[in-house]
């Protein structure tokens, strides 16, 4: 993945495509500096963890501009979010994730809001090399341990 996000770099540069270019230095930089805290190269799941975390920061940054009718900004996030997005894999439907929270509070057998770090734990483990949408996987985690 490393390889591929360096490859566009270049082509991004030699097409002269400042945006896509500024987006993807940015997240070298990110990746590096995750490279260097964790001093070892970093595989395709902490690459993808990075990623995740880019891609949320911008979400988060979108509803903010969103509240206060920043038009352009609005813009600019969902087009940096769609070229990170680009090396995530496909994110997982809200059916295939509610079927891991299933299985993992099958396993685990929450007794109490307690108990839904444990939960939220499984369902992670369940879900490494897959792209989840977390606030949904958090929603659902909640819906289904008060269901119990």
């Amino acid at each position: 993945m490393y390889e591929k996000i360096n490859e566009d770099l270049k082509n991004a540069m030699k097409s002269k495509d400042t945006f896509k270019l500024s987006v993807l230095r940015m997240l070298k930089s990110a990746l590096q500096l995750e490279q260097i805290s964790k001093k070892h190269e970093l595989d395709d799941n902490e690459i993808a963890s990075v990623l995740k975390k880019q891609v949320k920061v911008r979400k988060d940054s979108l509803e903010e501009y969103k509240k206060y009718d920043k038009a352009d900004e609005v813009a600019k996030l969902e087009e940096e979010i769609s070229v990170l997005s680009a090396y995530l894999p496909e994110e997982l439907s809200e059916e295939e994730i509610e079927k891991i929270v299933l299985s993992a509070i099958d396993e685990i057998k929450p007794t109490s809001m307690k108990d839904m770090g444990l939960v939220m734990k499984k369902v992670n483990e369940l879900l490494v090399g897959k792209n989840a949408d977390m606030s949904l996987v958090s929603k659902l985690v909640k819906e289904k341990i008060m269901l119990n």
